[in-house]
């Protein structure tokens, strides 16, 4: 009880402007059992289903340019707001990002050049259509600036076009220094959660995309311009 995931959702309902589209949260119940501790949230009834079973999307779905600038608006105004939590630290990524990263052949910077509140857990099983709503704000905070774009991109690679799509809706965002370094951040926390049996078929497109993503940021060599 009271840690980051338990209180999520409510600390969501309160500080999250209303405009950013997610199932209203309009009750909760907690209770102790002994040694166990019990939540119960009622949320708004959300007619439109999660646009996939899992976060790796496994088949294109149909989704309009509505749909893509109502997810730009809403990471957008997301990114703005004020909050303590934290979604990923510092100090994870000094330590993983050179252990995930070691294949790239050369030392990657792990410093965050910039960081914006997250939603944290954006992938296709927590995003439904065709009208757009967002699900799941147990894990929201403060993350590297693009976090969500690039997380959203990773779990789209099974499907290039998809993922080609994910690049060009949100190509502000993942064409910036910022956005190439949220990337990299998302593979070293994929291929972590790999190990423990999470979608190990993401692997090696996870693998490809960090070499392409690092070999433009060192062609680059950080001057700002932007890829894809």
């Amino acid at each position: 009880m009271s840690g980051k995931l338990w209180t999520g959702p409510e600390d969501a309902e309160r500080l999250v402007p209303r405009h950013v589209p997610r199932p209203r949260l309009h009750l909760v119940r907690e209770w102790v059992d002994g040694e166990d501790a019990y939540r119960a949230e009622l949320y708004e009834f959300v007619a439109d289903g999660a646009l996939s079973p899992s976060p790796v999307l496994a088949e294109a779905p149909r989704l309009t340019a509505t749909w893509w600038s109502g997810l730009r608006t809403a990471l957008g105004c997301l990114a703005t707001v004020r909050a303590e939590r934290m979604a990923v630290r510092q100090a994870y990524l000094d330590r993983a990002m050179p252990t995930y990263l070691a294949f790239l052949g050369r030392p990657v910077p792990t410093t965050v050049p910039a960081w914006s509140t997250a939603h944290g857990d954006l992938h296709w099983g927590n995003l439904c259509g065709p009208e757009l709503t967002i699900l799941d704000w147990e894990g929201w905070g403060v993350a590297p600036a693009g976090y969500d774009a690039a997380l959203l991109h990773a779990y789209s690679l099974a499907v290039p076009e998809v993922a080609e799509r994910v690049r060009t809706e949100l190509s502000d965002i993942l064409a910036s220094d910022a956005g190439r370094f949220a990337e990299l951040v998302v593979i070293t926390e994929l291929l972590q959660s790999a190990e423990r049996g999470d979608h190990p078929e993401l692997v090696p497109a996870l693998r490809q995309r960090a070499e392409e993503v690092w070999g433009r940021m060192a062609a680059d060599g950080g001057a700002g311009r932007r890829v894809s």
